[in-house]
């Protein structure tokens, strides 16, 4: 019998899911993970009043969560200092990547984004018949400069840069992107990604301003704040922009608990500061262990750091199986030159001397591989 028929665009694209889960390897591989430092999340976890408000809440979860997301979009604004129509809730910024291509994206239209970028936002383009014009990197940072000449070159309907930077942890500095900002055409939307913004040095955010009308920011609870479960980002410019995302958005697509948790993530401010300074301390320990197995650290201002493994994208992969062999699961960059580093989150120290121990071991294996 045949099947119904797909899009045209859905019909030409293959079945793939942008990041394989440590689940998906244990499956594969029948090996416990152990040491799981490489999605980016937090290993130290939420706030003990996120989970306290969590379980109080947990008896209401009968009830459909708020479709406005009221509560913690006021709390927002308040924190950010802008009007509550100017904040939209979302499924993490991944979600919010997915309503934004459907907002502003039609086939044939063109996206600027960097050659290894992260790749979910390219993942909605191409879903949606957009066209990716991609920018290499300069160095281990994103090429403004040259993202925002691209933008004017080919027309395009949208900008993207993550600062920090995933998957290479770099990060420019404010008079940069405030530089890069202004050289974009006006009509061109810039998607400004900031779910490491928490952890990034004091120069590392722009100021608020929602006047500029063509950025867009987002950023999420699913680093600092320890809840990459709950898929819970938020995004913040124009409010022409934001209103509109009424017009797309599932609009129960943000579940009660995650609102509750959002929301009490935002007013531990005392916790916050202790995940950042947990996350620089494991950031060094990465940096003293990658430097003890003969490798590189980068310089990092996530929560994780990008290690050179000193010669090619063959050899990083095979440290990558042989360290999952060890239940001990990393992520790499996937474009070359990138693509000679293995990527490691940060870690409670349990795990950070699972990866002392099995690093100098994978490191051997991969020798032999290669």
């Amino acid at each position: 019998m045949p099947l119904p028929r797909f899009t045209d665009i859905v019909d030409a694209l293959p079945e793939t899911v942008p990041f394989v889960g440590p689940e998906a390897i244990e499956r594969q591989t029948g090996i416990p993970v152990r040491a799981r430092i490489g999605a980016n999340e937090s290993g130290f976890g939420p706030s003990p009043r996120v989970l306290a408000a969590m379980a109080d809440a947990a008896p209401q979860i009968w009830r459909y969560p708020d479709p406005e997301n009221h509560v913690l979009r006021t709390a927002l604004a308040d924190r950010l200092g802008i009007s509550s129509d100017e904040v939209t809730i979302g499924e993490g910024i991944d979600g919010l990547m997915g309503l934004i291509v459907r907002m502003f994206i039609a086939p044939g239209d063109k996206v600027v984004t960097s050659l290894g970028a992260y790749p979910t936002l390219n993942y909605h383009i191409v879903g949606h018949g957009g066209v990716l014009e991609l920018v290499p990197y300069r160095g281990e940072h994103e090429d403004l400069m040259a993202l925002a000449e691209a933008a004017g070159r080919v027309g395009a309907k949208m900008v993207y840069v993550a600062n920090p930077d995933n998957p290479m942890g770099s990060y420019w500095p404010v008079a940069e992107i405030e530089a890069f900002i202004a050289a974009v055409p006006e009509d061109c939307l810039i998607l400004l990604d900031e779910a490491y913004g928490e952890l990034a040095p004091a120069d590392g955010l722009p100021e608020i301003n929602t006047q500029k009308a063509n950025v867009l920011r987002l950023r999420t609870f699913s680093k600092a704040y320890g809840l990459a479960g709950i898929r819970c980002g938020y995004a913040f410019g124009d409010r022409r922009i934001i209103r509109a995302f009424d017009r797309v958005r599932n609009h129960f697509g943000v579940n009660r608990q995650a609102q509750v948790a959002a929301l009490a993530a935002l007013a531990d401010d005392d916790y916050l500061r202790q995940v950042q300074l947990k996350v620089a301390a494991a950031r060094d320990r990465i940096g003293e262990i990658a430097i003890a197995s003969g490798l590189t650290p980068l310089p990092s201002a996530t929560n994780f750091v990008a290690v050179d493994c000193g010669r090619n994208g063959a050899f990083a992969m095979a440290v990558l199986k042989a360290l999952a062999n060890r239940g001990v699961f990393v992520r790499k960059p996937m474009v070359a030159p990138h693509d000679r580093c293995i990527r490691i989150s940060v870690g409670p120290e349990a795990e950070m001397q699972m990866l002392a121990e099995a690093l100098p071991q994978a490191l051997q294996d991969a020798q032999g591989a290669v």
